[in-house]
């Protein structure tokens, strides 16, 4: 008995009765819908061209090592592993920054490529830095590999904050 006078009550409250739908609640619902309707084609287009950049990113970062490290890591080198992920994560880092700063695509173009060749010149920095990488990747020596990750996704955390102001 109690619970259904509650029950009542809250119905009540409502502004209806049992059985009416409450279209203050729909007509919320249909604009939420409509927003997402109107939204997810820039969503999908600047995730588009993020992605392209990416690639471009990923397919100069390979063309400009001197080895195949997609061959070393089909023949299982976990050093080129590492450095291939470090590599990829390094380049997505400041590309995401680019897009959370930038509300065109002229603007995602720009930042996105800017942020992917001042990752790749600090890569090869890096490589400098500790000295005969790619033999060491080659030979599948961990601790210079982990070095290389290590201040790839320094400076790609440092490049996103950049980026995002």
């Amino acid at each position: 008995m109690k619970n259904n006078r509650l029950r009542k009550k809250t119905i009540k409250q409502r502004g209806g009765r049992r059985g009416q739908m409450d279209f203050k609640r729909m007509d919320n619902l249909v604009n939420a819908f409509h927003a997402f309707l109107a939204g997810a084609p820039y969503i999908i287009l600047h995730l588009s061209v993020s992605c392209v950049i990416l690639a471009f990113g990923v397919v100069l970062y390979v063309k400009s090592t001197p080895i195949n490290e997609l061959d070393l890591i089909r023949n299982g080198n976990l050093a080129a592993g590492i450095s291939f992920s470090g590599a990829l994560i390094s380049l997505a880092l400041p590309l995401s920054a680019s897009l959370a700063s930038s509300m065109t695509i002229p603007t995602i173009l720009i930042w996105g490529s800017t942020a992917i060749i001042i990752q790749l010149f600090c890569d090869r920095l890096a490589g400098l830095l500790i000295g005969n990488i790619y033999q060491r990747i080659s030979n599948n020596e961990l601790s210079a590999v982990f070095a290389l990750v290590g201040i790839k996704i320094s400076v790609a955390m440092l490049n996103s904050a950049v980026i995002s102001g």
